[in-house]
């Protein structure tokens, strides 16, 4: 079982050879750990200035690898234990042998080059021989939403027999110009997720080392739930629980980080939020749309409010709402106050209509616009409460974010961001539509030239004024 990952470092006026401190691997003495049913090896064939290479040679063998393992083998096919691809084919194996390897540089730690660790580099893998259910194309789903440049090729049964057709394996090689932490992280969820297999007994632990590994890309992969579910050996219970704990990353805004020694955006947004509901004087109230619970666990503290329904239409993130509340841990008359209901708000639902106020906090920005007709009629005439807040963020504003690339979203999950003039528009010609008056206010800091980061309409029954 072979890898190779090489660079250049072009263009960062240092020497190839440094690849050696990253890794912290010395590239003139070779190296080698015993790994479950075998042993790692990490060698240099090439680590001069202009170049530098590290391969990675994992030598297994079956009969240590079956001694070593836990479990019971299938029945009637006990030769299969033995005879079978994990000497010569990427897996699960070396996955667990690069995070041994290379533990400290995949945290990102390098105190010899600290600049260089924290700096993408070029870099291009080599794994000969990838086991993958799913073909070249799956790979190719997998690596290039993560800026690599995938060339798969696959692998024939036989090459002096092209009628066999091609074998499950690939030929893999990646390029890109990425941070070797990210990189490592990155073959470390992959391998196995692409052999759909693992050498060892899945359990709880094994969610923290996925979210671990997949700290920074992995909540905003387009395949999170495949990844997910393949690398926790398809058990349903283990990957909810990833995707929980991923979703409250993916969960918080990605630029909006405020200034330092200034109050959180999205605490001031709840904290805005409350306010003007405690200014309408509403007592039963719905959060649509309540994600993890962060709005309802501020107004549980309000003894005047009389009902909260939380809503979402994914049964996830309610759970996760509950746990973070501690629901279940709760006085009964704190629980009997709260209500949780998965429902959709482009759907109209009879268990929300007449009541005080509907919040909808930071969730239109969501919703395709095609359906933005549908969450509009579900709302204001369906539930037709007595109030709507709404908040959106402001897409002007987004230039104040230095880490947010122009033209994109606060948000992987953002179908749009509207200026203010866009929301106000729309908000305008929903109130005129449903009778409500409408007025807008600013959640945050108001820049002089784009306006405050975070917008809010507040929308009245016109015939309860």
């Amino acid at each position: 079982m072979f890898l190779t990952l090489g660079t250049d470092l072009s263009g960062l006026a240092a020497p190839a050879s440094d690849f050696g401190f990253l890794l912290h691997k010395n590239p003139a003495r070779p190296q080698a750990i015993d790994v479950t049913g075998g042993s790692a090896h990490v060698f240099y064939p090439e680590a001069t200035d202009e170049r530098c290479t590290a391969a990675v040679m994992l030598e297994i063998d079956p009969i240590g690898l079956v001694k070593a393992s836990r479990g019971k083998a299938a029945e009637g096919f006990t030769l299969g234990q033995y005879v079978n691809d994990r000497p010569y084919a990427a897996s699960s194996l070396l996955a667990v042998a690069l995070g041994k390897l290379f533990r400290t540089a995949m945290n990102g730690r390098c105190d010899a080059r600290p600049e260089l660790a924290a700096t993408a580099i070029p870099l291009d893998i080599h794994v000969p021989a990838l086991p993958c259910r799913g073909g070249a194309d799956f790979v190719a789903r997998l690596f290039e939403p993560l800026g690599w440049t995938v060339d798969a090729q696959p692998v024939p049964l036989d090459p002096e027999i092209p009628e066999w057709g091609a074998s499950r394996y690939v030929d893999l090689r990646l390029t890109g110009v990425l941070r070797l932490a990210d990189a490592l992280n990155h073959l470390y969820v992959m391998l196995p997720v692409l052999d759909d297999a693992k050498h060892y007994w899945v359990g709880l632990d094994e969610v923290d080392k996925l979210v671990r590994a997949g700290e920074g890309w992995l909540a905003a992969h387009p395949e999170k739930d495949l990844i997910s579910h393949r690398y926790l050996a398809h058990r349903r219970y283990l990957t909810d629980a990833a995707l929980e704990r991923l979703t409250e990353a993916d969960g918080a805004e990605l630029a909006e980080e405020p200034p330092e020694d200034s109050v959180s955006l999205a605490v001031e947004r709840r904290t805005t939020v409350a306010d003007v509901l405690r200014e309408l004087g509403a007592r039963w109230i719905a959060d649509i749309g309540c994600g993890e619970g962060a709005l309802v666990g501020e107004l549980l503290k309000d003894p005047m409010i009389g009902e909260l329904i939380a809503t979402d239409v994914s049964a996830r993130a309610l759970i996760a709402a509950k746990r973070r509340l501690h629901y279940d841990d709760l006085p009964d008359r704190q629980r009997e106050r709260l209500r949780f209901l998965q429902s959709s708000v482009t759907y109209a639902d009879q268990r929300l209509a007449g009541l005080d106020a509907v919040v909808l906090m930071e969730v239109v920005e969501h919703v395709d616009p095609p359906r933005l007709p549908a969450l509009a009629d579900s709302v204001f005439r369906a539930a037709r409460p007595g109030a709507v807040v709404m908040t959106t963020p402001n897409r002007e504003y987004n230039v104040r974010f230095d880490s947010l690339p122009a033209g994109e979203f606060r948000h992987p999950d953002h179908r749009f961001e509207w200026t203010r003039t866009e929301f106000q528009t729309w908000a305008r010609s929903v109130a005129a539509r449903y009778q409500y008056a409408v007025e807008f206010r600013a959640v945050g800091a108001v820049d002089p030239e784009v306006g405050p980061p975070t917008q809010l309409a507040l929308f009245r029954v016109e015939e309860a004024r």
